[in-house]
């Protein structure tokens, strides 16, 4: 079992209960990210930049009962899809039975917008976020410890 990390666009707050966490649980945590991001990790791998690089190094490198920390719903969609956990940096669990919901959801909003529509962009991270963030991760090593054959 290995957190691997869409590093991409993970704030350095999450980054960082990441390899707490690993630490804790004596779990290898790995960052993926684009060549133009400075991280620093024990497992970083390093990838161009074109848009959908790093989700394919994650999903090829994502087993049966890993962690995977993203904020893309496409790849939190896939990798439910080996078998193994996903989570958004605000502490949600993506799970098989509402990853259609959010995929559909998010097709909407792009439709909206490409036709001149405005959402809103992301809130500040705040506090509450790292502790929901905290709270879920230790839930799935948990869980990933005691199902390992999910």
């Amino acid at each position: 079992m290995k957190i691997i990390v869409d590093a991409d666009a993970c704030p350095q707050s999450a980054l960082q209960i990441c390899f707490k966490l690993g630490s804790r649980y004596q779990i290898e945590v790995w960052t993926v990210a684009g060549f133009d991001h400075h991280i620093i990790s024990e497992h970083h791998i390093t990838v161009g930049d074109n848009s959908q690089e790093a989700d394919l190094k994650i999903l090829n490198v994502t087993q049966a009962g890993d962690i995977i920390i993203t904020q893309d719903f496409g790849l939190a969609a896939m990798v439910l899809g080996k078998g193994a956990y996903a989570m958004g940096l605000k502490g949600k669990e993506y799970r098989s039975e509402s990853i259609d919901f959010l995929l559909e959801e998010r097709e909407i909003k792009a439709k909206y917008r490409r036709a001149g529509g405005r959402t809103k962009g992301p809130r500040k991270r705040t506090e509450e976020d790292d502790h929901a963030f905290s709270q879920c991760l230790r839930r799935l090593i948990e869980a990933a410890i005691t199902q390992p054959d999910r």
